[in-house]
């Protein structure tokens, strides 16, 4: 039978795959993690210095005077040992100004570390290109998370680490044979594609020719199109001619029926003016009657616009109260769709989980199913061995 143990995922093989779980089990393993963190934390505060010393007058205000003093006396320090450096001169007094310049580095992590907010704001304030400062920091930090693994791995577990990479190693090699399988089906699918690619070549070039036989047949053609279309030009301008000659002479026929129509309409003319005289009088007769009408019309509206204000009145106030209760009924929409939405992502998630839970009982069950075979195999092989002794 399997162990428990085996069963899941071994304890090693979490470890290797996410670092971040392992935690401290003794005082001494914790003391070692905090002096690597504290290192890290010293090491990036360190990298900030010369980032923030370059541009010292715009993160004044907000290191505050005594940070600022220190980074400037710092500044002074480091440029004097640069001094020091690039001309021979007496070396107590560069130790020394190297021992001043340590003092000045310490006072100043002390101060950052004093201020933590004050470190992360400007870790996250400062944004520049990767230094090889940096490059050492992430090292350091790739060195504690290996320095961990290795204080919380027992034997045991360091075994089963290299069971899995052997496990890897085999699937590896099984997954580069399967590729060559596939890559052998490959250069057949493309050759296959290759010699279908010829085909349509071949029959591309069978319909050009066919089509450069249309064309010059096409222009066999076009040419006896165009002279059939030069005939029924020819043709249609003689016709033409002949309707513009017609049309002339209707032209100046119309013109005579013309002139003895407005001889014949200027007497009619005279008797219109007459009746216009006698309509325009009627006219204004009828516009005195409208003024009378539209002021006793003007009197009821007026009375009419007094009932309209009180009566919009009384529907602002309704509108009001309708606005009330359209928000009320509003929200009441609102809690209802987050109430569903809410019984949806609940049943999504007990889906998800029955999905889950069946993937896992398969995958169990299988496992069983294969490691009882495998004993069966085992026992097999051994009672045929013992038969061939037997008959010996």
């Amino acid at each position: 039978m399997a162990t428990p143990r085996k069963a899941g995922m071994p304890l090693g093989v979490v470890k290797v795959l996410d670092p971040r779980q392992l935690k401290p089990d003794n005082t001494e393993t914790e003391r070692i993690l905090t002096v690597l963190d504290e290192t890290v934390v010293k090491l990036e505060i360190t990298g900030l210095i010369l980032k923030i010393i370059g541009s010292l007058e715009r993160y004044a205000r907000m290191l505050g005077p005594e940070i600022t003093s220190s980074l400037l006396e710092h500044q002074k320090l480091s440029m004097e040992v640069q001094h020091l450096l690039s001309s021979p001169g007496d070396e107590e007094s560069r130790r020394a100004v190297e021992q001043r310049l340590k003092c000045s580095l310490r006072n100043i992590l002390r101060l950052f570390l004093a201020n933590p907010l004050l470190y992360h704001g400007l870790k996250y304030e400062i944004r520049v290109r990767e230094s090889p400062a940096d490059v050492f920091i992430k090292a350091f930090m790739e060195f504690r998370d290996f320095t961990l693994e290795r204080l919380l791995t027992s034997p045991d577990e360091e075994k089963e680490k290299i069971q899995l990479m052997e496990d890897i190693s085999l699937q590896v090699e099984k997954n580069t044979e399967r590729i060559s399988a596939l890559q052998e089906e490959l250069t057949a699918a493309i050759q296959t594609r290759d010699e279908e690619v010829n085909k349509k070549d071949k029959m591309i070039e069978n319909l050009k020719t066919s089509i450069e036989n249309l064309a010059k047949s096409g222009k066999a053609d076009i040419q006896q199109i165009m002279k059939e279309g030069e005939k029924q030009q020819k043709e249609d301008e003689e016709a033409s001619q002949e309707r513009c000659a017609r049309l002339k002479q209707d032209i100046q026929r119309l013109g005579i029926h013309f002139n003895a129509l407005v001889l014949k309409h200027r007497a009619s003319e005279l008797v219109l003016r007459k009746e216009k005289c006698k309509t325009e009088s009627e006219i204004q007769k009828w516009v005195q009657k409208y003024d009378t009408d539209m002021s006793e019309k003007q009197a009821a509206y007026e009375k009419l616009q007094a009932v309209y204000k009180e009566e919009k009145e009384q529907l602002s106030l309704l509108m009001e109260k309708h606005a009330l209760l359209l928000q009320e009924y509003t929200e009441i929409e609102e809690e209802r769709k987050m109430l569903k939405e809410k019984e949806e992502e609940a049943a999504r998630e007990e889906a998800r989980r029955n999905e889950a839970a069946t993937c896992i009982q398969a995958f169990w069950k299988g496992y069983l199913v294969r490691s009882i075979y495998r004993k069966k195999l085992k026992k097999g092989r051994g009672k045929g061995k013992g038969k061939s002794k037997s008959k010996k």
